[in-house]
């Protein structure tokens, strides 16, 4: 395999000038960065890049946290971030923290040892402490760590009540919100507290059913759409996440519930999931693309030492369906 030496050798200048050529630092005349690139020509010389990023002491890779990849949610952010990450030079890691034992510390630790440059963090993690003296690049998706590490998610207080005014022209009498486990430190939770309150001033009645921490299996959407139809038999309203609403569609098919004559449901996400069955459902639609955008932005250019602002809160939008 040919090498810097290989390069130098042939084009009679020392390594270290081979290498101010090919990484475009320093002074070189004119004549001598024509022979280098000569002789790369002539070898096919290939740079190493781990050699390049050890000199520049990076990894040019970002890690990635989520609770569950096969979620559309996180799958879709996923899919977008690494797409904007690649645009910028920067390579890709995922990490799935759903039935894995430490794999958070692991990225973690990782970091610390600057095998990747950066985190973007989305995980429903309980152990927020791991990331306590850490001046390494960490952006928060739509998770509170902690006052130093910035922030990107959407404006959830506007989508809590875009979501009640979707209700509240069919003057539903009972509506019932699914969340996921409070114990998780997310700006998410706002939403369900904006959707609480306008309904109330409004004087509908209504009840919050809670998910486990961590329940992303679609069995356990299934589960709670189950107890919820037990639970609250007058319901007439539901709002929740995709999976929850479809979960929900599902079980009022088998009782014999009509969506939407006898029951009016509301997604929050508005995934593509919301998009592909036979009725589309009503959803407030976070923007992912943009967020992927804003969190690979903001990653990249703290590890380029521009930390920048520490909040980016993003619209959102209420796509109008067949359920509501």
């Amino acid at each position: 395999m040919t090498s810097i030496k290989d390069v130098a050798k042939l084009a009679k200048v020392a390594p270290s000038t081979v290498s101010l050529v090919l990484n475009h630092k320093g002074y070189v005349s004119e004549i001598t960065r024509k022979k280098v690139e000569e002789a790369v020509a002539k070898l096919s010389y290939v740079p190493s890049e781990m050699a390049r990023n050890l000199s520049l002491n990076r990894t040019n890779m970002i890690g990635v946290i989520v609770p569950e990849i096969s979620h559309p949610f996180f799958a879709t952010f996923i899919r977008e971030v690494e797409v904007e990450l690649y645009r910028r030079g920067y390579k890709t890691m995922v990490c799935s923290t759903v039935q894995k034992a430490n794999a958070e510390h692991a990225f973690v630790n990782m970091l610390r040892r600057q095998t990747m440059d950066g985190i973007i963090m989305g995980a429903h993690s309980l152990e927020l402490d791991i990331y306590d003296g850490l001046s390494h690049p960490i952006v928060a998706f739509d998770r509170f760590i902690n006052e130093n590490i910035p922030i990107v998610h959407a404006d959830h207080q506007s989508g809590g009540r875009l979501a009640a005014k979707a209700f509240l022209p069919h003057r539903c009498h009972h509506i019932v919100q699914i969340m996921g486990a409070r114990e998780v430190l997310t700006p998410a939770n706002v939403h369900h507290e904006a959707f609480i309150e306008t309904l109330t001033e409004a004087g509908t009645r209504v009840d919050t059913l809670e998910m486990a921490w961590n329940a992303f299996d679609p069995i356990d959407f299934l589960q709670t759409a189950e107890q919820l139809f037990n639970k609250y038999p007058d319901v007439d309203g539901i709002f929740g996440p995709d999976l929850a609403i479809c979960s929900c569609m599902r079980v009022a098919a088998q009782r014999g519930i009509h969506v939407p004559e006898n029951l009016k449901l509301v997604a929050y996400d508005g995934t593509y999931i919301t998009r592909v069955g036979q009725q589309v459902i009503t959803a407030v639609v976070q923007p992912i693309g943009h967020l992927a955008y804003m969190a690979a932005e903001k990653i990249t250019s703290w590890v380029n030492g521009r930390p920048g602002e520490k909040l980016y809160a993003l619209p959102v939008t209420l796509q109008k369906g067949d359920t509501c």
